[in-house]
Formats: structure tokens, sequence, C-alpha cells
């Protein structure tokens, strides 16, 4: 499967293409890339992403999860850069529990791209990010994007 491993302002990252979409963004980096024209591009839409230029993402997708997970994923890519969601109000969109949509952000393979730290929780709080350094990460990245959290 081809890869590419880069530095960018959340850490390292490995970006994972497999038959022509992303399919993985994993936090570190892996020795021996293999890039692509969709990897390369992918770098530069987070290298956009992370200097304030690109607010929607315009790669490829394919995610692999269950039922559930794959519609939450498809509704954290409707959450506008800059704005959040709380786990309550996409457990009520899809008639579900606040629970469930934290443990399907928590296997969001796609984090960034798939905006799960863009789900907060009903207080405002920043909570459930197994990206990069936690809550630092996530608090970052919403930062990032011109939100400020609690």
């Amino acid at each position: 499967m081809p890869y590419l491993s880069y530095q960018s302002p959340a850490g390292a990252l490995t970006v994972f293409e497999e038959a022509g979409s992303i399919v993985a963004i994993d936090w570190g980096s892996t020795p021996n890339a293999q890039f692509t024209p969709l990897l390369e591009r992918a770098q530069i839409q987070l290298d956009a992403y992370f200097n304030g230029s690109l607010k929607d993402f315009d790669l490829p997708l394919r995610p692999t999860g269950t039922e559930f997970q794959i519609i939450l994923w498809n509704q954290l890519l409707k959450i506008p850069y800059g704005s959040v969601l709380t786990y309550g109000d996409l457990a009520k969109d899809l008639n579900s529990a606040a629970r469930a949509v934290g443990g399907a952000c928590g296997q969001n393979p796609i984090p960034i791209i798939i905006p799960c730290h863009r789900v907060i929780s009903a207080n405002g709080q920043l909570t459930g990010y197994t990206g990069g350094n936690g809550i630092d990460t996530k608090r970052a990245l919403l930062r990032l994007e011109g939100y400020q959290p609690l």
C-alpha cells in the first residue's frame, strides 16, 4: 500500500492510499515511503490546511468501518471549517447515543481530513481526541480554524 510520511505542524503524519483513495492517516512516520500523485496532492492540501489557505479538502476518501461509523464520518465531513457540533447533536441527527458517536469519532481512520476534532461535549469542553497529543492537538486544530475552545 503506498504511503507518504511527513512532518506537519501537528506532528509527523503518514497518509495511506489504496486503489486511488486515501484510506488512513496515522500519527507518526514510517520509513520507505512510496509516493503517488494522490499522496503528493494530499500533502499539498494538508500543508495548505495547516497554513490556513485551505478550508475544504478535495480528495477521494475510502475509510473502512461499520455502517454506523461510515454514516457518522460522512456527517463529520459536513461540519464547516471553524465550526463545531456536540456529540449529542450528532447523536440526535443519527438517532443514536452520544457515546456511540464518541466511539465512532475515536475510530476515525482519516483524522484532520474527516474532521472529528470539530466534535465537542455538550458543555463546550474538549474531550476524546485520539490523535497526536490528544486534547492538545484537538485544541490546536480548532484554534487553527479560528474556533476558540473553552
